[in-house]
């Protein structure tokens, strides 16, 4: 039986069969890859995407904050973005661009160094610009569309596009413009204004100190579950319906924070979405709202 990763294009960077991703996961559950590729550059990538043949589904897994690998892996190729995508230049007049790979708070860090608010909300979201694009990411009343200018990406043929703002299509939690076709986001372009850098430096430690009191960041989670419905927290039906701290397995919604799922040392995938999805059916049962995860599910179940 032929095997699509015997015929793989040329590339530079390093491609590694059956590779485990639980450690590349926040949650450190789930399964393998059938491939993982980790591209030189964006020119490594795009050949690769070329080159790749067209039925073979392309995942994009970046610092693994915000996804659950489920334990039968992930099917096809798994592209990670390494040192070429984590680049942050300071621009003057207030912008600023970073690579794909560069973390939401390294970004915060380099705006405040560099004089140029408005993004300290970075700092309290645990992820990577790329992750940021797709998912609008945001935390304490500010998100990635109030700051971005523009978008790039590769799509899955590996041709290069430059998103506006408002081509991003961007809504709640998404980007419109990354459900309309696969896209992996190489980097973004962000806009803040001027101020000094210790001020800027000062609301970014205020926003980590805050983090630290309210969310389980020492824990092996996975942030924010649940997206908050109209006219909801999510934090407060999970804990009106009676799971904060429950035992699931080897899961639980933290007793620190009711919208956090963790995996207390020894849970399974199964576990995390099985107990995602009870508390889901559960709060519908009792209040009528669905709750939408937040959490990006990936794999095959085991």
């Amino acid at each position: 039986m032929s095997d699509w990763r015997d015929d793989l294009p040329p590339v530079r960077g390093k491609l590694i069969r059956d590779a485990e991703l639980a450690p590349f996961t926040w949650f450190r559950v789930g399964g393998p890859a059938d491939l993982l590729f980790l591209p030189e550059d964006e020119d490594d990538l795009a050949a690769f995407l070329k080159g790749l043949p067209a039925d073979v589904p392309v995942t994009v897994l970046g610092v693994g904050s915000n996804t659950l690998v489920r334990d039968g892996g992930v099917e096809g190729a798994v592209v990670r973005l390494g040192r070429a995508f984590g680049q942050v230049e300071a621009l003057g007049n207030g912008r600023i661009r970073a690579g794909a790979a560069v973390l939401d708070a390294v970004l915060a860090k380099k705006a405040a160094e560099a004089g140029i608010a408005g993004l300290e909300f970075y700092r309290g979201v645990p992820g990577t610009i790329g992750g940021a694009c797709v998912m609008n990411a945001g935390c304490y009343g500010a998100e990635t569309k109030d700051v971005l200018v523009e978008a790039y990406a590769l799509t899955r043929s590996g041709e290069r596009k430059t998103f506006s703002n408002a081509e991003m299509g961007f809504v709640y939690r998404k980007a419109q413009a990354a459900l309309a076709e696969p896209l992996i986001f190489t980097g973004a372009l962000f806009e803040g204004r001027p101020d000094d850098p210790a001020a800027v430096t000062a609301r970014m430690d205020e926003i980590t100190a805050r983090r630290e009191q309210t969310q389980p960041i020492r824990e092996k989670t996975g942030g924010s579950t649940f997206k908050n419905p109209p006219g909801h927290s999510s934090w407060r039906l999970v804990d009106a319906a009676g799971w904060r701290g429950k035992p699931f397995g080897g899961a639980q919604f933290s007793e620190l924070h009711a919208n956090f799922l963790i995996n207390t040392g020894e849970a399974t995938a199964a576990d995390l979405e099985g107990l995602g999805e009870a508390v889901r059916a559960d709060v519908k049962a009792k209040f009528g709202v669905e709750l939408e995860w937040e959490i990006k599910r990936i794999g095959r179940p085991a």
